[in-house]
């Protein structure tokens, strides 16, 4: 993690303050760039602490090298992420950056493959090139991924479903997302 200052976070959770050594997107990349199989989650826009605290426990279990996450419109990590996330928020750097698109553009550069996960896509998991340095970037609960967002992405996958529902909460399917990346590096 950086050593970056320790930033105070309070939101309208009715919750002490917490305090979060954020990492940089720098940080992040370091920590995979001699990791074959690297995988970063982007999140576009997550406004639920509980998504997110799922979402970090879910990555912290699965082993990712990072969460990048944006400055805005974003929900931050706070004592509701620590108690949702089962305290594996203290095991995963979180980037908060800027701007959600030159972050894929430096993901890029870096040597990372970007791919956005959306109902929308045509290419299911099982078939997508999940292999390598990877960033996947899972949309916001109410819109899903942001039209720049999916113009940045390499490629495009969704989860599979037989059922009537038209998508899978945010939490629940990262973890599928996760497991299917963690089953292939293994």
């Amino acid at each position: 993690m950086s050593k970056g200052g320790w930033r105070e976070q309070t939101k309208d959770f009715n919750l002490k303050p917490f305090k979060y050594n954020y990492a940089t997107l720098a940080d992040i990349i370091g920590a995979g760039k001699n990791d074959a199989h690297a995988l970063v989650l982007v999140l576009d826009h997550i406004t639920d602490v509980g998504n997110f605290g799922a979402i970090v426990r879910s990555a912290e279990v699965v082993g990712v090298t990072g969460i990048v996450i944006p400055n805005a419109r974003s929900v931050q990590v706070n004592e509701a992420v620590f108690r949702t996330s089962a305290g594996a928020i203290e095991h995963v750097r979180v980037a908060r950056e800027a701007n959600i698109a030159d972050s894929l553009r430096r993901l890029k550069s870096a040597g990372f493959w970007v791919a956005g996960a959306t109902e929308h896509a045509s290419e299911l998991i099982w078939d997508a090139p999940l292999d390598g340095q990877l960033a996947i970037v899972l949309g916001s609960e109410e819109t899903g991924l942001s039209r720049l967002t999916r113009e940045l992405c390499d490629f495009e996958f969704k989860l599979p479903q037989r059922g009537q529902t038209q998508s899978l909460n945010v939490a629940q399917a990262a973890t599928a997302i996760l497991y299917e990346c963690l089953r292939r590096m293994n």
